[in-house]
């Protein structure tokens, strides 16, 4: 998805006025940023927070993150199988979905009776952009040497 599709969509389910999107860029380059909004689910009035990851304009991540009691957690493993089937579980308190590089991830913490819930959505070949603007390493920098 482009940036421009997200902070277009991101701004269209902000909670209200106050609540603008907000991004953040690299120190060294403004081709990678991350982006975060508090918004309101258009269907059930539910607050959560949005974020993105955005590498060329193009976003690498996009996360929806909630929180809330056991219920929640429960509602939102019902509502991913039935739209996108079963999960792979990777490891404890997350599931995956994977289509090609892309891939859903839904993951939960918590207590005896509150819980965190994050889903994010994640393409791979965005991501892989990432490596372009990894500092190089300096030549003349000296190696540490083992003792």
């Amino acid at each position: 998805m482009s940036y421009r599709d997200f902070a277009t969509r991101a701004r269209s389910i902000a909670q209200g006025d106050s609540d603008i999107l907000a991004c953040q860029t690299m120190r060294r380059t403004a081709q990678v940023m991350d982006c975060g909004v508090r918004v309101r689910d258009p269907v059930d009035s539910a607050r959560f927070y949005l974020s993105a990851n955005v590498i060329e304009g193009r976003t690498s991540v996009i996360a929806f993150l909630d929180s809330g009691k056991v219920a929640l957690v429960r509602r939102s493993q019902d509502d991913m199988r039935r739209h996108l089937g079963l999960p792979q579980r990777r490891e404890r308190s997350m599931w995956e979905w994977t289509k090609g590089r892309r891939f859903i991830r839904l993951n939960w913490r918590g207590g005896p009776n509150w819980r965190v819930i994050s889903i994010t959505l994640n393409d791979r070949d965005v991501m892989d952009r990432i490596a372009r603007y990894r500092p190089r390493p300096n030549p003349a920098a000296p190696r540490p040497t083992k003792p």
